[in-house]
């Protein structure tokens, strides 16, 4: 069988047609797992009480009346998450159970927006009015052991053992209670 010119250009095109059917589907394959669709920044939760520790920064700042401390909430899960706005907070009686009223929002504060970086601290200023400012018949006062922390917008609590006077009955608002801040507070100085 003798090769002609013609014969040799039909088998290279036969040729290159059978290496673009292997090559192309091979190159597409590849070029699809090397440009993966480009990846969203992740999106940070709000901060769940599973994932937080919070301490009371001690000594506190005495007042006419009543003691401030700053409250660390520190986040100990190893992902980012945010706080936004006012903790829950109440004082906690020997048997567990809650003494009065839960605390009152501190007036004149913003709230802002913090997010923690896993092992970040934010805080919160705490104001405990002596309970011998009330009326024995008001307030009952009786020892209070620890304070129950919610974390904003979270129905699970920390609880932070603190010995204080306290008003066993509810009416009086003897806990107030800032929103969140960046980072530690200082204990005696208030955030404005």
């Amino acid at each position: 069988m003798r090769l002609t010119s013609r014969r040799i250009r039909r088998i290279a095109a036969a040729a290159a047609i059978a290496g673009a059917a292997i090559a192309l589907p091979a190159a597409a394959l590849a070029s699809s797992a090397g440009t993966a669709a480009p990846k969203t920044a992740a999106v940070t939760h709000r901060c769940y009480v599973s994932e937080l520790v919070a301490w009371l920064g001690i000594p506190g700042n005495g007042a006419a009346g009543s003691f401030e401390y700053a409250l660390e909430i520190s986040n100990v899960s190893r992902q980012r998450c945010t706080l936004y706005g006012f903790p829950g907070l109440s004082a906690v009686g020997g048997g567990g159970g809650q003494l009065g009223s839960a605390a009152g929002r501190a007036a004149g504060y913003s709230t802002r927006l913090v997010t923690l970086a896993p092992f970040q601290t934010a805080h919160v200023d705490v104001v405990i009015v002596d309970a011998g400012n009330y009326p024995t018949s008001t307030c009952q006062p009786t020892e209070a052991v620890a304070l129950r922390v919610y974390a904003p917008g979270d129905y699970g609590s920390m609880v932070v053992p603190f010995s204080f006077q306290a008003c066993a009955k509810s009416g009086p608002i003897y806990l107030r209670v800032s929103p969140v801040f960046a980072g530690t507070g200082i204990p005696g100085y208030l955030d404005s």
